[in-house]
C-alpha cells in the first residue's frame, strides 16, 4: 500500500470519526448498560471500521449508516457477552454457596483469625495442603518455591498455628522419660 492511499484511508477514518463518534456514542449509550460499555463499544465500533475501511461506502450518508450497522453488530456482542458473563457469575456464586459454610462456628473464626497472622508465604501453603487438598510437593509447584522451602515454610507454619490455636491456659509440657537401660532421654 502507498503512503498515498494510506494516508487518504486515515484521512476517510478520521472525518467518519469526528462527523459521528457522538451520535453512534450516543446510540450505543442506549443499548448496552453503561457509560463505560458505550465507550468501549465505540472504541471496538471504529476499531472494526478501520480493519474494515475498504467495505465503506465512498458516499459520506452510506458511510455513516454503514457505521451505524457496524455499531448495532458491536453492541450486539457486548450484549451476548454480558449475559453470558451474567450467567457464568450466577452458576458460579450458586457453586460457591455449596462450598462455602452457611455459618462459622467459634472454632472456624479462630482458625481464620490463626491463618490470617501468618506470613503470606506459610499462610498460602497451609490453604493449598488444608483447604484444597494439595500435597506439599504440589503446593511448592504451584507457589513456584523448591520443594525443601516449601517443606520449611509448612512445618513453620504448622508450629505457629499450633501455638496461635492453643487455649491460653494451655501449658506446652514436656516429660522426659529415661529409656530403658539407659541414660539417654525421650521427650514426650
Amino acid at each position: 500500500m502507498t503512503d498515498a492511499k494510506r494516508r487518504a484511508r486515515q484521512e476517510r477514518l478520521e472525518r467518519l470519526h469526528q462527523d459521528n463518534a457522538a451520535d453512534v456514542l450516543s446510540f450505543l449509550g442506549r443499548r448496552v448498560t453503561t457509560p463505560a460499555d458505550a465507550a468501549d463499544a465505540l472504541s471496538e465500533t471504529f476499531i472494526a471500521a478501520w480493519r474494515h475501511i475498504d467495505r465503506m461506502p465512498a458516499d459520506p450518508v452510506q458511510a455513516r449508516m454503514w457505521l451505524f450497522g457496524v455499531a448495532r453488530r458491536v453492541a450486539s456482542n457486548a450484549r451476548r457477552s454480558s449475559d453470558r458473563r451474567d450467567a457464568l457469575t450466577a452458576r458460579l456464586g450458586e457453586h460457591l454457596e455449596t462450598l462455602q459454610p452457611t455459618q462459622t462456628d467459634d472454632t472456624t473464626e479462630s482458625v481464620l483469625a490463626a491463618i490470617s497472622e501468618l506470613p503470606r508465604n506459610q499462610a498460602e501453603l497451609i490453604k493449598l495442603v488444608l483447604w484444597d487438598g494439595f500435597t506439599v510437593i504440589e503446593a511448592a509447584s504451584i507457589v513456584g518455591v523448591r520443594e525443601s522451602t516449601a517443606r520449611g515454610r509448612y512445618q513453620r507454619a504448622r508450629l505457629r498455628l499450633r501455638q496461635l490455636l492453643r487455649d491460653p491456659g494451655e501449658q506446652d509440657v514436656r516429660v522426659r522419660v529415661p529409656l530403658e537401660g539407659s541414660a539417654a532421654h525421650v521427650d514426650r
